[in-house]
Order: C-alpha cells, then structure tokens, then sequence
C-alpha cells in the first residue's frame, strides 16, 4: 500500500465501527452532514468517513475538481467524528469494492458499514461486485424523499431480503450480509438542486 494512500486513511480508534459514505459530494451539503450524524446515532457507528470519489463510472458527466469537492465537504463536515477523505484516488481504485477491500486491508481491525442513499440502492445491482459488497460490510441505507418503495423493490434488495434486518440498530449485532433501510427524517437538500440554481459551479 502506498504511503500516500496512508497519510489519506482517516484515524479511528481499534476495535470501532466506522460507516463510510461514498460520492461525489458534488457538492457537499447540510443533509450530508444530517443523514450521517442520524446514521450514526440510529446504526450505533463510533465514526464516520466521507469517502470523496474522484468520480463515479455510472455518471456521464464528470464531476467538480476533487480538491474542490473535498475542500467544501470539510467546510461542510464540522462534527469532529467526521472525517473527509480522497483516498480512492491514492489507492487508485474506481470501483466501491476494490475500495472498500483496500480499506479492509489498510485497518482489518475496523469493523466499516457500507452507508448508501436509497436512490444507490435502486441501483445497486450495477455496480461492481456489488454481491462481495455485500458480502464484507452490513450496509445502512438512508432513505431519501420519494424512494423509500423504490428501495425496497429493487432487485439488489429483493435478492438480499432474507439478509434485511428490521432496525438499524441491530445492524451491527449480525454479520454480513446484513442490511438496514434507515428511515431518517426527510430533507430537501440535493447536489443536483444546487447546481441547477447555479450555487456550485463545477
């Protein structure tokens, strides 16, 4: 591993569960910063890592800079058990798996949840590997407006049912594979919605 795939791990104490929040954070908002604190307090994480792709294969378009995007998720992220990071692009990997295989490697000691929105679920099934996904990490699903249904109709979910755990505070007393819908009040904010009313320019 790389040293400066080292320097870009965010510190955790041994033995925590961490959940790690994927994106594009195109830009980082308030809701980010709401959904993972709700996440943390529902699913009982002592940690929380924003991992800031440097961009996503199922998106055409490329997103902001990076050092752009990580420096607004930090101005955005001011609970101090949050920690923002780029290091996909130390690792030099693309795909959520091979990250999150990385990150098992870096700190085999962690015991890292998986946190996605409800709309990634929907998509679940095309990402990469999304079953190894599965397979290594329980994986908290936050609910987004409009998607609750989508999410629990769609096909990753439906080939995952016997592994949906109820409450997400169980999540953790259960090994992978295990998943959570997370109903978590809802909000307005969306990345899309800022760049359409011209607040962040990429």
């Amino acid at each position: 591993m790389s040293a400066a795939a080292r320097r870009a791990l965010p510190p955790a104490p041994r033995g925590g569960a961490v959940g790690v929040l994927g994106g594009s954070f195109d830009p980082a908002h308030e809701g980010h910063l709401a959904i993972t604190r709700e996440a943390m307090a529902r699913i009982g994480l002592s940690r929380a890592w924003w991992l800031v792709s440097p961009g996503n294969p199922l998106k055409p378009d490329a997103p902001a800079a990076l050092e752009r995007r990580l420096a607004r998720a930090r101005a955005v992220a001011t609970d101090p058990r949050i920690a923002v990071t780029g290091i996909e692009a130390a690792l030099g990997t693309r795909y959520t798996a091979e990250t999150l295989a990385a990150l098992r490697a870096l700190r085999p000691d962690l015991r890292l949840v998986w946190l996605m929105g409800a709309d990634n679920l929907v998509q679940f099934h095309r990402w990469r590997d999304w079953r190894g996904i599965a397979a290594h990490h329980p994986i908290g699903v936050l609910a987004r407006p409009g998607l609750r249904v989508a999410a629990r109709t769609a096909p990753a979910a439906q080939a995952m049912e016997r592994a949906r755990v109820r409450a997400p505070g169980l999540l953790l007393r259960r090994g992978p594979p295990a998943w959570c819908l997370v109903n978590i009040p809802m909000r307005g904010e969306s990345s899309t919605a800022i760049r359409a009313r011209g607040g962040w320019r990429r």
